[in-house]
């Protein structure tokens, strides 16, 4: 019958290829997450179409939307697929003779001064335990931590997401500032306000991609009375140092990702009165497994802070 599920002719590739489209509401970014031909993407979501005689994506030259059939897929393959790769890992594991295993979100540059040392004392203390990397969006991490898929995030606080019942511990406080080429005149105040930036066009990253610190933003320069004039907002944070690096505007961006603009032409510049974005671990304490409390160990002995 047409539209009736057959397993001789589906397999779990069309159902993980939907779910990277569906996530992303982009074929393209789909493609670049799993490395696979965008092509290919759209054959697999077609063929599903075509199997089960539904729309499951509502698609045109520019956008890419969930139908409603596509969200009750969406949500059950997140169930079925997340089983069927803890059973896999479960399997390969008791076969490897591991003992454990630990699944950490976090997000890009924020983390990068101090990860990759943390990492590291963990293993040496934990040779045994597997660690599995997610980096996502701040709002990701705390999703996927809060519904099971990851044991532990670091992440920025998300004030629409407080109320999924995470623990949180802070790690960081980053001071906010202004990325500036060498020739702007903001580096050569001694302490530059916020208000200095009301005619400056501003690139900050996208809110899509880092709620908590877009607001945070936003929120310094209604304090400085001014309404901010984005120029551009990237979804990458690396791209807002590119356009700044052009002549582009002003970058404001937290302490941390002033590291990837080391050996440019640019300079990372501390604004007034001085306004901070948190870095925070979040995690479900009902079902935290030993892995996970052992990585916390190693956070709280300050490598991070």
């Amino acid at each position: 019958m047409p539209g009736r599920y057959q397993c001789g002719r589906m397999d779990l590739r069309h159902f993980r290829y939907f779910q990277a489209v569906a996530e992303e509401l982009s074929y393209s970014k789909a493609a670049r997450r799993i490395r696979v031909a965008q092509p290919a993407l759209s054959r697999a979501v077609k063929e599903l179409e075509e199997e089960w005689g539904v729309r499951l994506l509502q698609r045109n030259r520019r956008t890419v939307a969930l139908t409603a059939a596509g969200a009750v897929l969406l949500a059950g393959i997140g169930v079925l697929l997340g089983r069927l790769d803890e059973l896999t890992r479960q399997v390969q594991r008791t076969d490897a003779g591991e003992e454990g295993e630990l699944r950490l979100g976090y997000i890009g540059p924020p983390t990068q001064p101090f990860l990759g040392p943390v990492l590291r004392e963990f293993r040496k203390r934990n040779p045994r335990v597997s660690v599995l990397l997610e980096e996502r969006t701040p709002e990701r991490v705390w999703e996927m931590t809060a519904r099971g898929r990851l044991d532990i995030g670091l992440t920025r606080p998300v004030m629409a997401l407080e109320s999924l019942g995470l623990k949180t511990m802070l790690l960081r406080r980053e001071t906010l500032g202004a990325m500036v080429t060498s020739e702007h005149p903001l580096r050569q105040r001694a302490r530059p306000g916020w208000g200095l930036l009301r005619d400056e066009p501003l690139i900050v990253l996208a809110r899509r991609e880092g709620v908590g610190l877009h607001d945070a933003i936003l929120a310094a320069c209604l304090a400085a009375r001014f309404s901010p004039r984005w120029a551009y907002t990237p979804s990458v944070i690396g791209t807002v140092l590119s356009y700044v690096e052009s002549g582009a505007g002003v970058g404001i961006i937290p302490e941390s990702v002033a590291a990837l603009g080391a050996g440019r032409d640019m300079e990372f510049v501390a604004l007034w009165p001085r306004r901070t974005v948190d870095l925070v671990a979040v995690w479900r304490e009902q079902d935290l497994l030993p892995p996970a409390r052992a990585f916390l160990d190693v956070l709280r002995v300050g490598r991070a802070l």
